[in-house]
């Protein structure tokens, strides 16, 4: 049993005539009835009846019929969606991230991949932990997982794309909030707004202020760094968080973010099964948006050369934990 002879017996039963299959086949109708006869050897039963005019289905034709229509038409479309990921024009990339992510880091790069490739669809979504989105990868159910890099994990290839400094965001009317920077040892006692001690960026912060000689302390747990950012600008505590794009420079607003230039920095990227197996369009976002990163860096870094070109954001990219 072949895709032809099913092809040709869906064929056969819309058009009720062998004849007119083998016309519209270029071929012999002897030709057309090798096809449905393998498939009655293949399945025991007889599967077209002669009529008056032409042919029809038997009972158990019209069974095969309607299945292999489904899955002949099922696998055209797959076929075609295959084409579009191969040409890059179309078809679909999945990403798991988080709304502080898409809103601080990816927004200029979504706007310039939709431009580039307006037929591709987007689609992003929630991942509850780590270990569901590495499985949600090894699955196929995921393109691409911007995380928090951390070690190793069978059967995933991360890839770093940032490095991000810390801030310690305070309120205005904080003790602190008119340092300019801050030593990683001046954080040792402090209470903070922290996120779940297992999320992977907390794991991070831990160990980074271990290596320092840092113990803080905690006072309030959130999920995600726009809430801490928010809690500090309202009073309820200090934040210790990257510094994500678009946030304002210390002395902005009520709000200040002090940086500590000697604490490990935070690395984000992406994870993915494997980078030689992304599809073109998964591909081209994945590269959109470190590229877009790349360019940022770039601007920062000739604000840092030439005071007059400062702007009034931290342009770094952030994660959402």
């Amino acid at each position: 049993m072949t895709l032809d002879d099913l092809r040709v017996f869906v064929a056969v039963c819309r058009a009720g005539s062998l004849s007119a299959v083998a016309r519209e086949l270029g071929c012999t109708q002897s030709a057309v009835s090798q096809h449905v006869k393998r498939l009655e050897r293949e399945t025991g039963v007889a599967l077209l009846e002669r009529q008056a005019r032409g042919v029809a289905a038997t009972r158990a034709g019209r069974v095969l019929e309607a299945a292999a229509a489904e899955g002949l038409s099922g696998l055209e479309l797959a076929l075609g969606q295959l084409r579009d990921l191969v040409d890059g024009e179309a078809g679909h990339v999945r990403v798991a991230t988080g709304a502080t992510t898409v809103r601080h880091f990816m927004s200029d790069a979504v706007v310039e991949f939709r431009r580039r490739h307006p037929k591709v669809n987007l689609e992003f979504r929630t991942v509850s932990s780590g270990r569901g989105s590495f499985e949600a990868l090894t699955d196929g159910t995921l393109d691409l997982v911007w995380i928090t890099l951390g070690p190793p994990a069978r059967g995933i290839e991360q890839r770093a794309v940032v490095e991000l400094p810390w801030v310690l965001a305070v309120r205005e009317d904080d003790p602190l909030a008119e340092r300019v920077s801050l030593e990683a040892g001046e954080l040792h006692g402090l209470r903070l707004i922290r996120l779940p001690p297992t999320s992977a960026s907390a794991l991070h912060l831990d160990a980074a202020c271990e290596e320092s000689g840092v113990r803080l302390g905690y006072d309030t747990s959130i999920a995600d760094w726009d809430t801490a950012l928010l809690l500090a600008e309202l009073g309820v505590g200090r934040a210790l968080v990257p510094a994500l794009p678009g946030l304002a420079v210390p002395g902005d607003g009520p709000l200040r973010l002090i940086p500590l230039p000697r604490l490990r920095p935070l690395p984000v990227g992406w994870a993915v099964r494997r980078w030689d197996a992304l599809s073109p369009a998964a591909r081209a976002f994945a590269d959109t948006v470190m590229d877009r990163r790349r360019r940022a860096e770039a601007g920062r870094d000739d604000s840092v050369r030439h005071p007059a070109n400062r702007g009034r954001t931290l342009p770094h990219g952030g994660s959402g934990g």
